[in-house]
């Protein structure tokens, strides 16, 4: 293997393990907001992965690549559904739909 690719897999396992670190130390209410946040940060990866994918380095980078394409793709459109019914949760109800939850 060489240099480039250990220190890639290095920076990986590191940037994972201090996700998992900061994700689990944030109270359950703040990860609606903070996954929100996080949007715009999976879409800058989104770009990294695209541009890692098509560099054509070699067919390792290109998996790769793919794999981070598509992870960064579920996670900027879970974290914008996600965003969607946080905001619907803050809307104001209309009379009728206040009627039928009594019911």
């Amino acid at each position: 293997m060489s240099s480039e690719l250990i220190f890639g897999l290095y920076i990986f396992v590191l940037a994972t393990f201090v996700g998992y670190q900061v994700i689990s130390r944030v109270p359950p209410l703040l990860h609606t907001p903070l996954m929100s946040g996080t949007n715009a940060i999976s879409g800058i990866s989104l770009v990294g992965s695209l541009v890692a994918a098509g560099s054509e380095h070699n067919q390792i980078s290109t998996i790769l690549g793919f794999i981070a394409v598509t992870a960064a793709s579920i996670n900027v459109v879970g974290g914008f559904m996600i965003t969607d019914r946080m905001l619907r949760m803050f809307k104001r109800r209309g009379p009728a739909e206040k009627g039928a939850d009594k019911s």
